[in-house]
C-alpha cells in the first residue's frame, strides 16, 4: 500500500510539473535529493556509531542485566502462561531491556530468541499465543530511554539541539506502552472470557 501511495505522489508530481511547462525541476530535484539523502547517511554514521559505541559499553558493564532484575516482576505479571525459569522469559526480559536503552540491534537476536521459544510453549502452533501477541505488543510499543537514531537524524537535518526529543520520546513511548499493555490485557480478559462461555454452551 505504502509503496503505490509513493507512486502516486511521484507521477503526480511528474505530471504536475509537465503541465506547467517546468519538467526540468523533476530532474534538478531528484538528484539533489539523492545527493542530500546520501549526505545525510554518512553524517549519520559517526553520530550512530558514537551512540551506539556507548551504549555497548553500557551493556557490557552490566547496565542491560540489571534492567533485567528490576524488570522481572513486570514480565512474570505480564505473560503468566510462561513457566518463572523458562528461557523465554529471560529473552523477553533481555529484549525489553535492550529497548529501553535503544539497542535497537541488541534487542533484535533477543526478540527472535524470545519468539522461538514461545513457539514451543504454544499449543496451538497453526497460530500466535497470547503470550506472543503479548511479547509483540510489548516489543513494539517499548518506553525508550535514549533515542539515539532520531537524535542522528536531527543533527544530520542541523537541528540547533537534537537531544530536546528525549523528553517527549521517553513520556510518548512510555505512554504507548502503558496504553498497548492495557489494551492488550483487557482484549485477551475478554476473549478468554468469552470462549469460556461458548465452551459451556
Amino acid at each position: 500500500m505504502l509503496n503505490l501511495i509513493w507512486l502516486f505522489l511521484l507521477i503526480s508530481g511528474i505530471l504536475v510539473a509537465a503541465l506547467n511547462g517546468r519538467i526540468e525541476l523533476v530532474t534538478e530535484t531528484l538528484f539533489s535529493g539523492a545527493n542530500e539523502g546520501a549526505k545525510m547517511c554518512l553524517d549519520l554514521i559517526g553520530l550512530m556509531a558514537l551512540w551506539l559505541g556507548m551504549l555497548e559499553v553500557a551493556k557490557q558493564a552490566g547496565l542491560i542485566r540489571l534492567l533485567a532484575r528490576l524488570l522481572r516482576p513486570l514480565t512474570v505479571l505480564l505473560f503468566p502462561e510462561v513457566p518463572p525459569n523458562h528461557p523465554a522469559l529471560g529473552a523477553i526480559i533481555m529484549n525489553i531491556s535492550a529497548n529501553i536503552l535503544g539497542l535497537g540491534n541488541a534487542a533484535t537476536p533477543f526478540g527472535l530468541k524470545a519468539m522461538e521459544e514461545l513457539q514451543k510453549l504454544n499449543p496451538h502452533p497453526e497460530r500466535a499465543s497470547d503470550a506472543m501477541c503479548t511479547f509483540l505488543a510489548t516489543n513494539t510499543s517499548c518506553l525508550t530511554l535514549i533515542p539515539a537514531t532520531i537524535i542522528g537524524v536531527r543533527v544530520a537535518a542541523g537541528s540547533r539541539d537534537p537531544t530536546e526529543i528525549v523528553g517527549p520520546t521517553i513520556l510518548a513511548t512510555g505512554l504507548s506502552m502503558v496504553v498497548v499493555l492495557t489494551v492488550d490485557f483487557f482484549w485477551r480478559t475478554y476473549f478468554r472470557v468469552r470462549y469460556r462461555r461458548l465452551k459451556k454452551c
